[in-house]
């Protein structure tokens, strides 16, 4: 009978550009392998992490994989942010045949037998929050974002949704990963001049703060014109004055002020363990479930070996603090719930829509269709 701990790797970034939203990552797996483990771990094993700090650099992200899984002797990592490290950790995944449990929102478009997408792809949250906006702002779309896959891809959705819903995109702007202040003057100008009915921002990190802080100092009207973004989650508005944030829209499947029993307890446990301070994103509960999920596979399997667990994550649910989700078995992808929050004054989410059953993943964007929107009552108008 084997013995000793299940050892497992985590690459999340507490320095660097998207530091906030990852250290929220690395601190909900921290959450979910103390809770494994309180509760006896796995078949009497603990699980014992290894945690790396890859800065936000999608070279370190390989570096540090690959010392994971040929050093270490690591086969499963918890990790990754921005899809440029996604995507520089995945071919070192496959190399070595290990597997990757990645937790943040993503553009779809991919596949991998090795990877576990646990975050929301485009069709889970792209449309609704497209259809919400059009339904409530107007057709006249402006586009900002990050200089990396996720925003053009991102885009490339939005542009057709809108298109599809006889709209406009106005332009579409972006700006270095790491930016700094200037580097938003251009997108300030284009917004005064083209005066669009919604800017969409998939600008991410420190530059979503620094958009936002410019947008109130444009003193733009955030009630007729808000911000509508799914990269900017409790972590930047954290980073932000309430004031900045206030009136601004999110699309994610879960947010830290979700009323229920499960989200409830998990934002308690998390804010007793991390602060009450400590945001909690839609990217940290899925850090926090996907942990879950492997435990549960990891009971069915007995081994770690990455082909057993696969199969038994196939289909595999759980309650998780959002609703309960479901590993798709044809993709990988996870069937997760889709909702719409506004900030407050006091720096929170308030949810003002949510899907009425969980929404299947369809990371290739092969069946979602605008069309189907149009012919249907409108479901999405705003709350006041």
């Amino acid at each position: 009978m084997a013995t000793g701990d299940w050892r497992i790797g985590v690459l999340f970034s507490n320095s660097g550009v998207t530091a906030a939203a990852e250290t929220a990552e690395a601190n909900a797996t921290r959450l979910a392998i103390e809770e494994i483990n309180a509760a006896g771990g796995v078949r009497g094993r603990q699980i014992k992490a290894v945690f790396y700090d890859p800065e936000c650099s999608a070279k370190k992200y390989q570096e540090l994989a690959v010392r994971l899984l040929a050093e270490d002797g690591i086969k499963i990592i918890f990790g990754c942010y921005m899809s440029s490290a996604r995507k520089a950790v995945l071919p070192e995944i496959e190399a070595y045949r290990g597997m990757l449990f990645y937790p943040t929102f993503y553009e779809g478009f991919e596949y991998s037998t090795r990877c576990f997408y646990t975050g929301s792809s485009s069709n889970q949250n792209a449309v609704q929050l497209a259809r919400y906006l059009i339904d409530n702002y107007g057709t006249r779309f402006l586009l900002v974002g990050s200089n990396y896959v996720f925003p053009y891809e991102y885009n490339r959705v939005v542009m057709d949704l809108v298109m599809r819903a006889k709209g406009t995109i106005l332009d579409e702007l972006y700006v270095p990963v790491e930016p700094v202040r200037k580097d938003f003057n251009r997108v300030i100008k284009q917004i005064s001049k083209l005066k669009p009915d919604i800017v969409v921002s998939t600008v991410v990190g420190t530059g979503a703060v620094m958009l936002y802080e410019a947008y109130k100092e444009a003193g733009f009207d955030v009630a007729t014109m808000p911000i509508a973004s799914l990269t900017t989650t409790e972590a930047e508005v954290a980073e932000m004055a309430p004031d900045i944030a206030a009136g601004h829209l999110t699309s994610a499947s879960f947010f830290e002020t979700l009323d229920t029993p499960q989200a409830r307890q998990f934002v308690s446990s998390f804010k007793q363990r991390f602060g009450a301070d400590a945001p909690v994103t839609a990217g940290a509960e899925a850090a926090y479930f996907q942990v879950h999920l492997y435990a549960k596979a990891l009971e069915l399997a007995g081994t770690d070996e990455p082909e057993a667990l696969a199969k038994h994550l196939a289909g595999l649910e759980f309650d998780a603090p959002q609703g309960r989700i479901r590993i798709d078995p044809d993709n990988h992808h996870t069937e997760l719930w889709s909702r719409i929050g506004r900030v407050n004054d006091e720096g929170k989410f308030d949810i003002i829509w949510q899907s009425e059953t969980r929404i299947r993943p369809d990371p290739y964007f092969v069946t979602a269709s605008f069309d189907d929107w149009m012919s249907k009552p409108h479901q999405l108008k705003r709350k006041a």
